[in-house]
């Protein structure tokens, strides 16, 4: 199913949170600190937006409104919510 996003809107696929530590012990998924990490998927048309898709970015930890698609989790951000690019 192909999404877009409008206005300053951005559809971003959060990064999977690494399950095993640097020492090597596995953490449970329910313990597992929620992910700023994301890929961005589609932009809006909006000139705020200073992202383009397969970007990778930080995010505000709790903004967004998460959906699925093709039983994949993917969240809308709006702009202002992408602290910083990743290189």
């Amino acid at each position: 199913m192909k999404v877009t996003p409008l206005e300053d809107r951005v559809l971003v696929k959060p990064i999977e949170a690494e399950e095993k530590t640097s020492g090597g012990i596995y953490i449970p998924a329910t313990a597992q600190e929620k992910t700023q990490e994301a890929i961005v998927v589609a932009v809006g048309s909006s000139d705020k937006i200073k992202v383009k898709p397969d970007d990778k970015i930080i995010h505000d930890k709790y903004a967004g409104t998460s959906i699925k698609i093709d039983g994949k989790e993917h969240i809308f951000l709006k702009a202002e919510d992408i602290i910083a690019l990743l290189a």
